[in-house]
């Protein structure tokens, strides 16, 4: 009769992983952690510009109602803060700010032509990092 041979058993100094095993996983885990911690810092700076040009919309939107009902842009954004007696109307609860914690700034001098600015990421106003909630273009 053929009797199945045991397998031979190892001493317990074999029995564990060789240096180069663990060595190769932990390059391997090196990897993935940089692309991972890559894709995540750029999607946290991509995610704060996409949301302060929402907002800068969205006051835009207040500066165009406000120039409607008044017949004039307001001198400041903490102009559609203030509550007149004159006015029903709500723009905004409060002076907005960017995702940095910039105020946004009202520039131009009539209501067909004017823009909410953020001074971006850098916090310096009329550098190339300035977002506008004019639309770009392209």
């Amino acid at each position: 009769m053929n009797r199945p041979q045991p397998t031979p058993r190892r001493h317990p100094a074999e029995a564990g992983f060789t240096l180069v095993e663990i060595m190769v996983v932990i390059v391997i885990l090196g990897l993935l952690a940089t692309l991972v911690a890559k894709n995540v810092i750029g999607a946290s700076d991509e995610a704060r510009i996409k949301t302060t040009l929402s907002n800068l919309k969205q006051v835009h939107d207040c500066v165009t109602s406000y120039a409607t009902e008044k017949g004039k842009l307001p001198s400041s954004l903490e102009e559609l803060t203030s509550d007149e007696a004159q006015s029903k109307t709500w723009y905004l609860a409060e002076v907005p700010v960017d995702a940095w914690d910039n105020p946004f700034q009202l520039r131009g001098d009539n209501k067909r032509d004017f823009e909410v600015t953020s001074n971006g990421p850098d916090g310096i106003e009329n550098t190339e990092d300035d977002l506008s909630s004019r639309k770009k273009k392209e």
